[in-house]
């Protein structure tokens, strides 16, 4: 079984919008998959059946399925008999989609009254339009042509605009979702430079240390030590090349008290000292 990140091992480029086409030939396929962004999947040929920890649902070409992005799955795919499993990918990531609220905000008003959890994806029914909708992403494909942003993000409005009007419960769901995400990541983010405890920041969370982190895991991917150790390092490279400073000026810049800690962290991401890794760095550059 094989275990993917997506969307990165299916997309080369950098981009937090995508659309793409996925086959395969082999009768049945089993993956895990870790989604880090979210995604509409739309099937063309085959069977797909989506596993989460709770629940799980099979879905043919007559349906689709919205994934949303910070949970991991298991996936099995079925190819049609004497055929080819083919699907079409959207991906999009929380920046999007809030791009999409921001630019309609009273998409939603008037259509939902009560509030609605967070479910880890919906199986949809295809109608007409989202048929020609389809079709339509199909005839940009198979022109073997790259698809421009700007059209990727037309197409997206145009897929969300009719999916707020006919499923407002479902979108308001993937909103909910993307609010205290954003939230989220703005409390961690907004202390990479301080000298703060993960105790601490889930404390500012208003929530368990055990909470937060599971929270954490699931949005980033890792843990927070670990991600925090890389950020810190991050800027910290940063500021010894592109500002030139000193190491004994750098450390109390990304939450360290003492210049030994923060050289022995360096060394963990680098495997060079704070000085070293200057040294070595600025002479290529020169």
């Amino acid at each position: 079984m094989n275990t993917f990140n997506l969307p990165m091992d299916l997309v080369p480029e950098n981009d937090n919008v995508h659309i793409m086409s996925y086959q395969s030939s082999s009768n049945v396929v089993k993956n895990k998959i870790t989604m880090h962004t979210n995604l509409f999947s739309f099937l063309l040929a085959g069977v797909k059946t989506t596993f989460y920890a709770e629940k799980s649902a099979q879905i043919d070409p007559s349906q689709f399925i919205l994934l949303a992005g910070g949970n991991c799955l298991m996936s099995e795919k079925n190819a049609p008999e004497n055929g080819i499993y083919r699907s079409i990918l959207f991906f999009f990531d929380n920046t999007i989609l809030n791009d999409f609220f921001l630019k309609y905000p009273h998409i939603l008003q008037g259509k939902v009254n009560t509030l609605t959890r967070e479910e880890p994806f919906i199986t949809f029914k295809l109608d007409p339009f989202l048929q020609n909708f389809l079709h339509s992403l199909e005839l940009m494909l198979a022109s073997g042509r790259p698809i421009s942003r700007d059209m990727r993000i037309l197409k997206f409005e145009e897929l969300m605009l009719y999916m707020a009007d006919k499923y407002p419960q479902q979108v308001l769901s993937l909103r909910t979702t993307n609010r205290e995400e954003h939230d989220f990541r703005r409390a961690v983010e907004a202390h990479i430079e301080n000298n703060i405890t993960v105790d601490e920041l889930a404390f500012l969370c208003n929530m368990s240390t055990s909470t937060f982190k599971r929270r954490f895991a699931k949005i980033y991917g890792v843990a927070p030590s670990k991600w925090y150790l890389q950020k810190r390092m991050e800027i910290a490279a940063t500021l010894l090349l592109n500002n030139r400073e000193k190491p004994s000026d750098v450390y109390h810049k990304v939450g360290y008290e003492n210049h030994s800690s923060f050289t022995q962290s360096f060394k963990q991401v680098y495997g060079l000292t704070p000085s070293e890794y200057q040294q070595q760095k600025l002479t290529v550059l020169q």
